[in-house]
């Protein structure tokens, strides 16, 4: 997150800077902090878990079986449907695999009872290995849940089938995205809590998913994410509290048709953002839910159920939800702020007047790229400040509408002094960018950041 800047306001004692308006005068140097790398959610969004690495896994990605809890084996077998059979009472237990017919056939797993054991290590290694070469879809997500002590969140949908029994490529894409939504609504309220955040900490809250890997049920009617307690339990905590508290406001809408509900679940987590996920994951459907296991290596966190019951929605819900998020759409106010930024774009209708520029944003604001409209000389000290390869300050309100892309009542644009080997990074930045290219007389281009 970027300092705030609080820099004084005159330049004396740090020389010339570009040629400015009389009475104009630069502020100190200030040298922007790198931003973290935009784009989507992860790349493990694929079918299959990626091969986990951590400090529970060997360099191929595999538990280390001297450092696998017994006991954590075996709640993640139990997790993932294993079934428990006997076994040396007190010394190790027998595990099959999910399913009819598998009793007495296929993989089977020893699993000590504890290290007190001296042949513990070899039980758990030989029980890894087994998994490891197993053709049943949880084996692997019992490796990876060992691998990186992680909890787990799982939403289901029911939807018709398709040929053979599967779910369509659209319709499991459609589940792909609302659980993408509901992550980033889940790292979005740990930053701030707001009924409608837009593109404010979108970077920094997909930055703090890059870590979740992601598997798809057989069928592809389900899908699993695995949040590595370190960082991302405090997601996992987040989209706890959120998801009961938006159920709890829906009942209250549909039982009452007061949204006086959904007003206070913002303090839970509950968002624009989050409802638009749920609404995506409930609509052509006749119900969809998220459940939530905590890494039994981690344990329960403070303030939730050892063992949460799933959280399900209907089609009859998504009036409610969609109200609700209209409703935090339209309440979320203009924001005051004080930004830093380079000019990417400028346009005005005519060779004097006022103007629009476009700045992608260093300090000041949680947001990528922000529009601002300037008067006739902030304009032209705007273009100035970008030909010598200088950033600008502008104090104004972000407003809501659009996302918290757009400055309004700008003032006070003032050049900010860098160093030279700062502000030739920042030209050549803009050059191999490609949004210096065609600089005046452009339209700012989309909301898009």
């Amino acid at each position: 997150m970027h300092r705030p800047i609080d820099e004084p306001e005159n330049g004396a004692g740090h020389g010339p800077g570009p040629h400015l308006p009389p009475g104009r005068t630069v502020p100190p140097p200030f040298r922007p902090q790198p931003h973290p790398a935009p784009g989507e959610l992860p790349g493990h969004w694929s079918g299959v878990p990626a091969a986990p690495v951590g400090p529970w896994a060997d360099a191929g990605g595999s538990p280390d079986p001297g450092r696998v809890d017994p006991r954590v084996l075996g709640a993640l077998l139990a997790r993932h449907g294993w079934r428990r059979r006997g076994g040396a009472a007190g010394r190790y237990s027998r595990w099959s695999p999910p399913g009819p017919g598998t009793v007495g056939r296929g993989t089977s797993l020893l699993v000590p009872e504890s290290r007190a054991f001296p042949d513990s290590d070899d039980l758990i290694g030989e029980a890894l290995t087994a998994l490891a070469h197993s053709a049943d879809p949880s084996a692997r997500e019992v490796l990876t849940g060992l691998a990186v002590p992680s909890d787990e969140i799982r939403w289901w949908r029911d939807v018709p089938p398709g040929p053979a029994g599967a779910v369509p490529w659209p319709v499991q894409e459609q589940l792909r995205s609302a659980a993408r939504g509901l992550l980033l609504a889940g790292a979005l309220a740990v930053r701030d809590r707001a009924g409608y955040h837009g593109a404010r900490h979108k970077r920094q809250a997909q930055a703090s998913l890059e870590s979740v890997v992601v598997g798809a049920a057989p069928g592809g009617r389900g899908l699993t994410a695995f949040l590595p307690v370190d960082p991302g339990r405090a997601v996992t905590v987040r989209l706890y509290h959120a998801l009961y508290a938006a159920r709890e406001a829906v009942d209250y809408q549909r039982a009452t048709g007061g949204m006086e509900a959904f007003d206070t679940a913002v303090q839970a987590g509950v968002s624009r953002e989050l409802t638009e996920a749920l609404v995506a994951l409930v609509r052509g459907t006749e119900g969809a839910g998220i459940t939530l296991e905590w890494s039994p290596a981690a344990g329960t966190p403070s303030g939730c159920a050892a063992r949460p019951e799933p959280v399900e929605f209907s089609p009859g819900d998504l009036p409610a939800l969609r109200e609700a998020g209209a409703r935090y759409l339209n309440d979320e106010p203009s924001v005051p702020v004080r930004i830093t930024g380079t000019v990417v774009r400028m346009r005005r209708s005519g060779p004097r007047g006022e103007g629009t520029v476009r700045l992608r944003v260093l300090a000041g604001a949680e947001v990528g790229h922000v529009r601002a409209t300037l008067d006739e000389e902030a304009y032209r000290t705007a273009g100035h400040a970008h030909l010598v390869g200088l950033p600008i300050r502008v104090v104004g309100r972000l407003e809501s509408r659009g996302g918290f892309r757009r400055l309004t009542d700008a003032t006070g644009v003032v050049p900010v002094q860098v160093d030279e080997a700062e502000r030739d990074r920042l030209m050549k930045s803009l050059h191999d960018s490609g949004e210096d290219g065609s600089f005046f007389g452009e339209g700012c281009g989309p909301e898009e950041e």
